[in-house]
C-alpha cells in the first residue's frame, strides 16, 4: 500500500499556527510581489475568491468581509514543511517529498496501516499545528486521489482508504479526469473529445487504445487507476529533473547590474536546493522577460542554456555559468520584469570529467561550511556578485514574521497588569 499525505490549506495553516486569531476568519496568501491569491482558507473560498485572483480586483470584498491578507512567507513555510516531513519520516519505512506540502509514503510491510495512518495525522497536527489529510491505496495514483476525498469529506476523519474494488470504482466515478494525477490540461481536452470526463470512463477504455492514442506514460496512469501498481517512490524522485528559481522584480529594471544580481541570487538558490537534496545538475538555463502586459514598451524574452562537463551543486560554479548565460542574452534598452534560473538533468552522482581542474573535495567542504553558517538565516555568507540591491527583490508589504526561525521575530506576549 502507498500513502499520500497532504497538508490542508498549507500556507494559510502556517499563518494560523502563530496567529490563532485568524482561525474562523477568511485568509488569503498572495503570490510573488503581492499580485494574486495563491492560497485561501475555506472561509475565503466560501466568499468566492478563486485561485489566482488578482488582489486589486477584490479590494472591496477584502475590506467588507474583513479578509486577512498576507504576503508569501517562504522562510516560515519551508521550515514548517521540514517539521511535518521529519515527523512523517520517523513513522514510516520510506517517503518521498513531492512538494512543500505533500509526501508519498511506502506502507508495504506495515500490518496495521489504519492505526499508523490515524496516529500519524494526529501526531502531525499535535506536533506542528498543521492539519493534514491522507489517502491510502494500492497505487500511488489512487492514494493521491484518496487524499482529496479525505480533505473534502469530514466523515473520513482525515484518512481515506481505497483498498477494494468497490471503493476504487466509486472514487473513479466521483473524480473528474482533469483531477487525476498525471493527466494534464492538453490530455483532458483531448479526452473530452471522446466523451471521457471522469476517471471511471478513462479507466474503462482498453489499455491498447490508451497507449496508441497517448503514450506508455498514460497507460501507466490507466493501469494505476485500475489498481495495478506501476509507480514507486523512485518514480517521484526521477520526475524531479528540474529546479527553477525565478521572481518578478519589485519594479522593472533596465540596467545589467540589477538583472545580474537577481540571476546570481537565483542561481545560488538553485545550488543550495541541489545540495539540500544531495543531487547535482548537468545543465543550467537562464531566462529574462520583459512585461508582456505593457504594450507600450518593447518586448525581449530570451533564454540561454549551458551544460556542465561535470554535474555540480557548487554555488560558485553555478553562479559563474549563470552570469555567462546572462551576458549572452541581455540587451540594453529593455525594461525587464522577471528573471529566472533552471538547473536540469539532475542526478544523484557527480562523475568526474577526465579534464576537470576544480578541486571538488575542497569546494564541497567550503559549500558545507557556508550551508551550516546560513542554516538559521539565509545569505549570512554569499557571493559578492549577489549584491545588496533591493529594487529587483520581491514586494512583500504584508509579510508575517519568521516565527520559527528568527528569535528577533518571535511571538510577543503582552501581559496586562
Amino acid at each position: 500500500m502507498f500513502g499520500l499525505i497532504d497538508c490542508n490549506n498549507f500556507f494559510v495553516s502556517c499563518e494560523r499556527v502563530f496567529n490563532p486569531s485568524l482561525c474562523g476568519r477568511p485568509v488569503v496568501v498572495l503570490s510573488n510581489n503581492d499580485g494574486c491569491c495563491i492560497a485561501r482558507s475555506n472561509e475565503a473560498k466560501a466568499l468566492g475568491i478563486a485561485m489566482g485572483t488578482p488582489v486589486f480586483q477584490i479590494k472591496e470584498l477584502i475590506e467588507r468581509e474583513n479578509v486577512a491578507v498576507y504576503s508569501s512567507n517562504y522562510t516560515l513555510y519551508g521550515d514548517m514543511s521540514a517539521r511535518v516531513m521529519s515527523l512523517i519520516a520517523e513513522a514510516v519505512p520510506s517517503l518521498e517529498v513531492y512538494s512543500i506540502d505533500e509526501a508519498f509514503v511506502d506502507l508495504h510491510g506495515i500490518a496495521d496501516t489504519e492505526r499508523l495512518a490515524r496516529d500519524l495525522v494526529k501526531r502531525i497536527t499535535r506536533g506542528t499545528g498543521i492539519s493534514v489529510s491522507m489517502g491510502i491505496a494500492p497505487t500511488m495514483t489512487l492514494a493521491k486521489m484518496g487524499s482529496k476525498f479525505a480533505k473534502k469529506f469530514a466523515g473520513y476523519r482525515q484518512v481515506c482508504f481505497i483498498d477494494n474494488d468497490e471503493k476504487r470504482q466509486r472514487a473513479l466515478e466521483l473524480t473528474p479526469v482533469s483531477d487525476v494525477w498525471g493527466i494534464g490540461r492538453r490530455m483532458t481536452r483531448s479526452l473530452a473529445a471522446y466523451g471521457i470526463d471522469t476517471a471511471a470512463r478513462f479507466a474503462a477504455r482498453p489499455g491498447e487504445w490508451v497507449r496508441k492514442a497517448y503514450s506508455i506514460v498514460a497507460e501507466r496512469t490507466w493501469r494505476e487507476l485500475r489498481g495495478e501498481p506501476c509507480l514507486g517512490l523512485a518514480s517521484v524522485r526521477a520526475a524531479k529533473q528540474q529546479i527553477c528559481t525565478s521572481r518578478s522584480f519589485g519594479q522593472m529594471i533596465s540596467d545589467y547590474q540589477g538583472v545580474r544580481e537577481s540571476v546570481a541570487s537565483h542561481a545560488a538558490a538553485c545550488a543550495r536546493k541541489l545540495r539540500e537534496q544531495k543531487t547535482y545538475a548537468r545543465q543550467l538555463t537562464v531566462f529574462i522577460l520583459t512585461n508582456r502586459f505593457r504594450d507600450d514598451l518593447p518586448q525581449n524574452n530570451r533564454s540561454y542554456t549551458i551544460r556542465f562537463a561535470t554535474p555540480t551543486a557548487d554555488s560558485a560554479e553555478i553562479v559563474e555559468a549563470a552570469e555567462t548565460a546572462l551576458r549572452a542574452i541581455f540587451v540594453k534598452g529593455f525594461q525587464y520584469k522577471k528573471s529566472g534560473v533552471i538547473v536540469g538533468e539532475i542526478t544523484d552522482t557527480a562523475q568526474r570529467n577526465l579534464f576537470d581542474t576544480i578541486d571538488r573535495d575542497k569546494r564541497r567542504r567550503l559549500m558545507s561550511v557556508i550551508d551550516s553558517i546560513n542554516a538559521d538565516a539565509r545569505d549570512k555568507v554569499k557571493l559578492a556578485v549577489q549584491g545588496d540591491r533591493t529594487d529587483w527583490r520581491l514586494k512583500s508589504e504584508r509579510l508575517s514574521r519568521r516565527f520559527s526561525t528568527r528569535l528577533d521575530e518571535s511571538i510577543e506576549i503582552n501581559l496586562k497588569q
